[in-house]
């Protein structure tokens, strides 16, 4: 970059616009060594800290350095919690178990002496995503779900762009995710039904996101593993909203399919079922027996009581938390796989 675009990238009004990117251009240097260098880390040299910081100084970059430098203000961390789409086109702040992680989020932060950012507008490429880092509001990031921005954040990876993910483990992934089984959640709510004596199950949910289909593969493993042959028939789309799911059911109904069981893609999926089921006269569970997956707080106090595949999310925003530090320390990571358990309450009979 040269002289020219740093000048006018430099100056608009009395605000900085230079980012963590252009600091590590003009530093030779990488921007997680730009990062950790303004957060102090002794994985930086001192001279190079100081280099890097006096052309921060000298380009009037804002962002965490204001904070390392005022003796004031506590020296902390921020963190952006990011909720790409299409989960955030459907799955909005609102949603139970988007609330639940970001609780568990939130209080690993305030025992880190963290702040936390939350961003529900996802950039829409690659340099929209490192802007949210180099615009100096974040140290790291942390994205809730991969969607459909796989290879971006792969690509995020290899400019050594410091962030974790809540997600599955996919092909050829180089960064690090914290995520539940999905699969064999998916395979343990669809077996429970079988056991039950169910055999017409339906999957309410979409498959497109990474985890929701790992979901999916779980439920026709099932099948399979039962004998039983697996019917696209009695698969619906569904959104994160009780609107959705009481659609799909409208839909399966209206239909003919029969079926005597409901495999959902989440709790609020689950609920929505059930509402739409009862909605057309139908009993659960004597008619139609649900499951449930989350096991938002909600889930207990629905009626009938939802049974449902637990995520453990305070051990998921502990995990999350520590191991984007540990990044920002420039320590390595692994990703990290996290069990289901089944909940057995009112909805599915037994």
């Amino acid at each position: 970059m040269d002289k020219k675009t740093f000048v006018e990238r430099a100056t608009f009004g009395d605000r900085s616009l230079y980012r963590l990117e252009d600091l590590a251009e003009l530093a030779g240097v990488s921007i997680s060594t730009v990062s950790r260098a303004l957060n102090d880390s002794d994985l930086v040299s001192e001279r190079t800290k100081a280099r890097i910081r006096q052309i921060a100084q000298t380009h009037n970059y804002a962002g965490r350095l204001r904070d390392k430098l005022d003796p004031v203000r506590p020296t902390s961390r921020t963190i952006s919690a990011v909720i790409p789409p299409p989960q955030g086109r459907d799955q909005r702040i609102s949603d139970p178990f988007l609330l639940d992680l970001l609780g568990g989020l939130a209080d690993q932060m305030i025992e880190r002496d963290c702040d936390l950012l939350i961003s529900h507008v996802m950039p829409s490429d690659l340099d929209g995503m490192l802007s949210l880092l180099s615009s100096g509001r974040s140290d790291g990031l942390i994205f809730l779900g991969q969607s459909t921005v796989h290879e971006d954040l792969n690509s995020l990876a290899d400019r050594g762009v410091p962030f974790v993910v809540w997600g599955a483990r996919l092909p050829n992934q180089k960064y690090c995710t914290v995520g539940s089984d999905n699969l064999k959640g998916g395979h343990r709510a669809t077996s429970h039904l079988i056991r039950l004596g169910r055999r017409r199950i339906a999957f309410i949910g979409d498959v497109e996101p990474p985890e929701l289909r790992l979901r999916f593969d779980g439920y026709k493993q099932a099948l399979e593993d039962a004998g039983i042959a697996f019917d696209p028939d009695l698969v619906r789309p569904a959104h994160f909203s009780l609107e959705s799911a009481m659609e799909a059911v409208e839909s399966l109904l209206e239909s003919g399919t029969e079926f005597d069981g409901v495999v959902a893609a989440s709790d609020l999926i689950a609920i929505g079922a059930v509402r739409g089921l009862m909605k057309s006269g139908m009993h659960v569970p004597e008619d139609v027996s649900v499951v449930g997956y989350d096991d938002v707080r909600m889930a207990a106090y629905s009626s009938p009581a939802l049974t449902t595949i637990s995520q453990d999310v305070g051990k998921a925003g502990r995990l999350l938390v520590s191991k984007l530090l540990r990044i920002l320390d420039g320590q390595g990571v692994r990703s990290e796989l996290l069990p289901t358990e089944l909940i057995v309450r009112e909805s599915c009979g037994a």
